[in-house]
């Protein structure tokens, strides 16, 4: 069973990422290591999140990434409010594979960040 923290931090890297389900199963087991697939599908069902958005229709057409090598990474933190407070999500994002790697802290200082960016490259 998920925790209400634990079902926060999905929630946000979904809307957040908007990675399929398989890919945020990958990316977030290694940070909530009992997370199954079904539980992930679940979770995102429960919050409304359960089906991507179509990218047709009324919505103006998004600009496409221009073509980059594996290894090119976008990296990004997003706050994640949970009943307990708030934490920061780290992400680095693969822009080719959509590779995915991410880690919760509790403060976005300076010294978790440069943290982050020496442990990324060894997760690709």
């Amino acid at each position: 069973m998920l925790s209400t923290e634990e079902e926060a931090v999905i929630v946000a890297f979904r809307r957040y990422t908007l990675l399929p389900l398989d890919d945020c199963l990958y990316a977030l087991q290694p940070t909530i290591p009992h997370l199954s697939r079904s539980s992930l599908h679940r979770c995102l069902q429960r919050h409304g999140i359960g089906r991507l958005p179509d990218v047709e229709g009324d919505k103006p057409a998004r600009k496409k990434f221009k073509a980059y090598p594996i290894g090119y990474f976008h990296i990004d933190v997003a706050e994640v409010r949970t009943e307990q407070g708030k934490l920061h999500m780290f992400v680095a994002i693969d822009r080719t594979s959509k590779f995915a790697f991410v880690e919760l802290h509790e403060k976005a200082t300076t010294a978790v960040s440069a943290d982050f960016l020496r442990a990324s490259p060894q997760c690709f």
